[in-house]
């Protein structure tokens, strides 16, 4: 099922740019953290990691210098976090993969030869994989993300870290497009739903788990 997201956002994004004239690429790093609270209700403390994001849009005007811009994205987001058990320091640090759908209103007033762009909106976005990396004493040990909403007495087995697959929240970014097409843009990013799962017989879980970020990204606009 990942393989086959995967190749078709590939697809996706080689006919946009081949056949389609309108669409736009664009390609970048994140800078993202996963904040919320912790089992017992405390302030997760993580620090930020570094992703990348890979996609395509379309612009569609609705009125002079306003576009709706839709779009296909690839998305690596993540945290990382430092603890000591025992005297012992441990490295954790997570990686969730997703294909995203944004929907953003945009508006473009030229500026100088080119534009300046600035925009907003929401994202959806779905997880389709993930590594929970452990590192201690010059050791380190994976274990999978698995996608689940509630996770049963029987899961609690399986060797892997629960998340709920479905991500949604808000889009912010401004930049310049250049009369050339290219342009560069810089993001926000803040997750709305919580990720943590429900847990079978688990009523005292507080965790709350929400991407938070942002990024710098280059486009091009054919």
């Amino acid at each position: 099922m990942k393989k086959r997201l995967f190749l078709l956002f590939a697809a996706v994004l080689m006919s946009a740019a081949a056949f389609s004239q309108g669409f736009g690429l664009r390609a970048g790093v994140n800078m993202q953290t996963i904040n919320g609270k912790d089992e017992a209700g405390d302030k997760l403390e993580n620090d930020m990691t570094i992703g990348l994001n890979i996609g395509v849009n379309y612009e569609i005007s609705i009125a002079e210098g306003f576009y709706l811009q839709p779009g296909l994205s690839f998305a690596l987001k993540g945290a990382k976090d430092s603890e000591e058990y025992l005297g012992v320091n441990v490295d954790n640090t997570i990686n969730i993969s997703y294909i995203e759908l944004p929907i953003h209103l945009v508006y473009k007033p030229e500026l100088g030869s080119g534009k300046i762009i600035v925009g907003f909106g929401p994202y959806v976005g779905y997880g389709i994989g993930g590594k929970w990396k452990m590192e201690a004493l010059g050791e380190s040990e994976e274990t999978d993300i698995k996608f689940k909403n509630k996770v049963t007495e029987e899961d609690w087995e399986e060797d892997a870290i629960f998340v709920r697959p479905l991500d949604a929240g808000a889009d912010v970014f401004f930049g310049y497009e250049f009369p050339f097409k290219l342009s560069v843009q810089f993001n926000a990013q803040l997750g709305l739903l919580n990720l943590w799962p429900e847990y079978e017989g688990d009523d005292d879980d507080e965790s709350v788990f929400k991407h938070t970020g942002f990024g710098v990204s280059l486009g091009y606009r054919f």
